[in-house]
Formats: structure tokens, sequence, C-alpha cells
């Protein structure tokens, strides 16, 4: 059963101020930190350092989202997921989220202790997975995702489609929209350009009045720009993620969590600022 107590504080949570959400890959092949915590041990020292530094949630993966990357059948991604899970619930205040496009992973995740279910295809990918949402009653990242790069579209129009039809689903489930989180999905099937354009009218999301998750963390847009390979890229992810920050997001997946927290803190100090002049 679902930690209902510990679900409802994080949603009110990024409401009140923006959050840091740290990534945890349990995967051989992710393409910023692959292999680097994929052991038992690892994990759980990196979610330690995570935590100490700041981060306000835990998102775990144990498959690969990168473009050209292999499908993992359910048995090995909850092989690498659920003992990294259980143990976390138990032992870290963090609520954790479960990076998954499977409903079977999903709702196991869910029974093993993370509250939030961030699916990458926005309950597209898996018949059973807004049905999962409902029925585990767990807050779900609904990520823009068409699956293949359109260049003719309007990619901020096709995304509003995109979460229209999403929240239709959702009522169908009986998904409260209050659990809903929406990402615009930086990266996933889109050219550098349509990125870049959602970026600059993230704003228009709000008139769902639901929190926007912004995920730019070292992906090819900040590469693109500066040049920079994966290692490299973190003052362009900062960058990236303030301007988020600006046009209304509340939420911010990233691997470097400390330099985030000090990021988020200098934001919200001059947002401070500008409300009391």
């Amino acid at each position: 059963m679902i930690d209902a107590e510990k679900r409802d504080r994080i949603l009110t949570r990024v409401r009140e101020a923006p959050a840091i959400m740290g990534i945890l890959n349990l995967t051989p092949d992710s393409f910023s930190d692959g292999g680097r915590h994929n052991s038992f041990e690892a994990a759980c020292a990196q979610v330690a350092r995570m935590v100490e530094n700041g981060a306000d949630i835990i998102d775990v993966g144990g498959e690969s989202t990168r473009p050209g990357a292999s499908p993992v059948p359910a048995g090995e991604e909850l092989a690498r997921v659920l003992p990294v899970i259980r143990n976390l619930s138990a032992a870290n205040p963090a609520p954790l989220s479960i990076d998954t496009m499977k409903s079977s992973v999903a709702r196991a995740a869910v029974d093993a202790g993370a509250v939030i279910i961030n699916d990458v295809t926005g309950m597209t990918g898996d018949e059973a997975m807004a049905d999962t949402v409902a029925e585990t009653g767990a807050a779900v990242v609904v990520t823009y995702h068409r699956g293949v790069v359109d260049e003719g579209i309007d990619a901020v129009d096709d995304m509003i489609a995109f979460f229209d039809e999403a929240f239709r689903t959702a009522a169908r489930a009986g998904i409260p929209k209050a659990h809903i989180w929406l990402d615009p999905g930086i990266g996933f099937a889109k050219t550098q350009m349509q990125n870049l354009a959602i970026l600059a009218r993230l704003d228009e999301l709000e008139q769902y009045d639901c929190p926007v998750l912004v995920g730019a963390s070292r992906k090819s847009i900040v590469g693109h720009i500066t040049g920079r390979p994966v290692a490299e890229r973190l003052s362009g992810t900062l960058a990236a993620h303030l301007i988020a920050l600006q046009r209304g997001a509340r939420i911010l997946r990233v691997h470097d969590v400390a330099e985030h927290r000090d990021a988020v803190a200098i934001w919200a100090a001059l947002e401070a600022a500008r409300r009391a002049i």
C-alpha cells in the first residue's frame, strides 16, 4: 500500500517552492552515468550523497531512455530497482519516484515504497499504465513524448494537444488532477529547435494548474549549444533550468544536486526580493 502521507507531503511541497529530483540510474547504459551506480552499495551511497546535498525526491530508473537504447525485460528491470527501492523507502526520508514505461514495474515499485510514477511515454506506451496509477494511488509525471520526431509540427501546440488527451485518459482512469505533474519531455523525439521552443514557451503550461517538471540535465540540447561533452554540461544545464524556473517549472530533475540546490536558493532569494519591492 502506498505511503499516502509521504506522497501528499511532496505534492504540497512542490507548490510551495521548487524541488530538486535527483537522478539514480541503475543501468549500465544511461547516456551520462551508466554503470556508475548499478550495484546495490553504490546506489545507496549515491542516494545518501544526493539527500545530503539537498535532493527532495529520488528518481530511480532501471531502463535507459537514451536514443537507441535496447529494451529491458520487466524481470530484469525489477531486479535492478526493487532491492534499492525497498531499502531506500525504509531508510530514507526522501520520497521515491520510479522511472519506468511498464505498468508491472510501476505497480511493484509502489508496493516496494515509491510514491511517484515517472512515465516518459506519458501513459501512452503501456495501455495499463493509467489504471495502474489510479489503483496504486501514486502521483504521476506525464511526459510529452510523441515517439518519433516530426520537424514540421509546432511542438508547443502539439504538446498542448498531447496533455489535453493525457488529462482525458487520467479522468477516465480516475486519477485525481492533484496527483499529476507535467514534463515537457526535453530531448524526447524533438528537434533542437523544438526543444528550445518548448523551454521558451514553458509558461503556456500554466493553463493546467499542475506542477511542471523539467529535466534538461546534461542532455543534447545543452551539448548542441555549448559544444561540450556530457561530462562538461553542468553550466549549460544550470542556465537551462534557471530559465525553466523563470517560466514556471516547479521540479528540476538533475544529476548534479548540490549545484542545483545553490542555484535554486539564489533564484528563490531574488524572487522573494522582487515580490517585496
